[in-house]
C-alpha cells in the first residue's frame, strides 16, 4: 500500500512491519505514542490504527530537517517516516526502524492527558483520550461483537429494519422517556425500536435493528447509560424458549468471534476470557428470587430484580443465565401472561456472569387483540397512543417473541471493563452531555 496524494509516501500499516521485513525500507505514517530524547539519540514509539512500533533517530543518520522534526515529535504529534527494519529484542515486538528520515506532519505541545490523569479528566477530554491502547482494545472489542451480532442475523435469515429515533409513546414505561417539542406536539426519544420490528414481521417474519435507543433514567451504576446501543429482533411464530434459544445461538456467535479474532485486544486490557459453555443455565424468577434472599438482597416476589440482586445471582454461575417468568407487575404491558400461571408473564432476561447482570431482555408478545387492550388499561396508559400498534392485532396477528441486547453491557462483560461508561467512545449518563 502506497499514498502519494498528499505528498506522504506510506509503503506499510504498522501491523505489517515484521522480522520478514529485516533489512528493507518502509514508509510508515502515525502518531507518537511514547517519547524519549537522549540528545543524540531519540526513540520514537509510533501508533497507527494497527498497532505500535518503536522507531530510533540518531542525528548522524538523518539530514537536518529531520532531525529537527524528531526533536520536536512529542506525544501524540503526527509524523511520517522513513526507515530501515531491523530486529532488535529490547524493542516492542521485537523489531524496530532505523529511521532515514522524519516529517512532522502535526505538532502537538504539551498533550493534555498524561499516564495519572484522573477518571474525570480522562472523559471531560474523551475526544482525546480515544487515542489511548486502552480505549483502541475495547473499541476494537465492541466493533468485532457488533459485526458478529450483525453477521449471526443475516446469516441466520434475519431482514434489517431501521425504526424512528423520535416516537409518540412509550415502550418501556413513562417513567424513563425522554420528552422534546416537535413542531408543536410532544415527542419522546425512543426506549426501543420493539414496536416497529413488531410491524416488520408481518413482512418478513424475522427483523433486526442495532441502533441507539434513549432511557431517562437517573441511576448513576456502573451498568447504565441514558444513550446506548442496542441490538433487537423480533420473529413470527416464535415462543419464548424459540426466543432462548436464539439469545443463546447469537450471543455466542458474537462472543465467539471476540474470541478469535481480538486476542491481543483482549490481553492489552488484561482480560483473560474464554466464552462460556453452552448450554446457558434457565433459571425461573422464584428461583432467582430465593437465590438473591440467600445472599441478603433484600427483595420480595412481586419486585423487579435489582442491580444487586442480578450481581450476586450470577455471581452463583459461571456461564450467562436466563431468569424467565417473571410478576406481571415488574414488566411491560406487552408480555403475554403465562396460560398456566397468570400472575406471570412469559418474558426471561438473560444475565452475564462475573456479577454484570443484564445484558439481554425479551419474551413472548401479546398477540390477541383484547388480551393487550386489557393490558394497556391496566397499566393506566391510553389506548388511542398505542392505535397503530393494537392495529397490528387486528389483522393476521401470530404468536411471536422478540428482544433486545444491550451492547455496552455486554462489551462490558468481555471485555472485563470497570465502567460502562469505557464501553462506548462518547458515553451519556445523566451528568455527562459533553464531549
Amino acid at each position: 500500500m502506497s499514498q502519494r496524494s498528499t505528498g506522504i509516501l506510506r509503503t506499510h500499516l504498522i501491523s505489517q512491519v515484521g522480522p520478514h521485513l529485516e533489512g528493507q525500507e518502509v514508509g510508515l505514517a502515525g502518531w507518537v505514542y511514547r517519547y524519549r530524547d537522549l540528545g543524540s539519540v531519540v526513540f520514537i514509539v509510533l501508533r497507527d490504527a494497527t498497532g505500535i512500533l518503536q522507531a530510533v533517530v540518531r542525528k548522524e543518520e538523518v539530514d537536518e530537517e529531520s532531525w529537527r522534526a524528531a526533536k520536536k515529535a512529542d506525544v501524540e504529534a503526527s509524523v511520517t517516516l522513513r526507515g530501515v527494519v531491523k530486529a532488535d529484542p529490547r524493542a516492542p515486538g521485537g523489531i524496530e526502524i532505523q529511521a532515514r528520515s522524519v516529517t512532522l506532519v502535526g505538532p502537538s505541545p504539551d498533550f493534555p492527558i498524561k499516564k495519572d490523569s484522573g477518571v474525570e479528566f480522562r472523559l471531560d477530554k474523551r475526544h482525546l483520550d480515544l487515542r489511548s491502547r486502552r480505549m483502541w482494545a475495547a473499541l476494537k472489542i465492541r466493533a468485532e461483537f457488533i459485526a458478529g451480532v450483525r453477521e449471526w442475523f443475516d446469516v441466520n435469515g434475519f431482514v434489517p429494519v431501521e425504526a424512528p429515533t423520535f416516537v409518540s409513546a412509550a415502550v418501556e414505561g413513562g417513567a424513563t422517556l425522554f420528552e422534546l417539542e416537535y413542531f408543536g406536539r410532544k415527542a419522546y426519544l425512543t426506549q426501543s425500536s420493539q414496536f416497529y420490528l413488531e410491524a416488520a414481521i408481518f413482512t418478513f417474519e424475522k427483523v433486526y435493528t442495532i441502533q441507539p435507543s434513549f432511557r431517562a433514567e437517573k441511576s448513576r451504576t456502573r451498568r447504565h447509560l441514558t444513550e446506548f446501543w442496542h441490538a433487537e429482533g423480533e420473529m413470527a411464530w416464535h415462543d419464548l424458549n424459540d426466543m432462548m434459544d436464539v439469545v443463546e445461538a447469537l450471543v455466542d456467535h458474537a462472543v465467539q468471534r471476540v474470541y478469535e479474532n481480538r486476542q491481543a485486544e483482549l490481553q492489552l486490557l488484561g482480560r483473560k476470557f474464554e466464552p462460556p459453555q453452552r448450554p446457558y443455565e434457565r433459571i425461573s424468577y422464584d428461583e432467582a428470587i430465593e437465590i438473591a434472599q440467600s445472599k441478603g438482597v433484600q427483595i420480595e416476589w412481586g419486585d423487579d430484580l435489582t442491580t444487586e440482586a442480578e450481581r450476586v445471582i450470577s455471581l452463583e454461575f459461571d456461564r450467562p443465565i436466563f431468569v424467565h417468568r417473571y410478576p406481571r407487575q415488574a414488566k411491560a404491558f406487552y408480555h403475554a401472561p403465562d396460560p398456566s400461571r397468570p400472575e406471570v408473564v412469559l418474558c426471561a432476561d438473560l444475565l452475564a456472569p462475573e456479577g454484570i447482570g443484564e445484558i439481554v431482555g425479551g419474551g413472548q408478545r401479546i398477540h390477541n387483540y383484547e388480551e393487550l387492550v386489557e393490558r394497556i388499561r391496566e397499566n393506566g396508559l391510553r389506548e388511542e397512543d398505542y392505535e397503530w400498534y393494537l392495529d397490528l392485532r387486528k389483522y393476521g396477528s401470530v404468536p411471536h417473541s422478540g428482544f433486545g441486547l444491550g451492547i455496552e453491557r455486554a462489551v462490558r462483560w468481555i471485555a472485563g471493563l470497570p465502567h460502562i461508561r469505557d464501553a462506548i467512545a462518547f458515553p451519556r449518563t445523566p451528568t455527562r452531555l459533553t464531549p
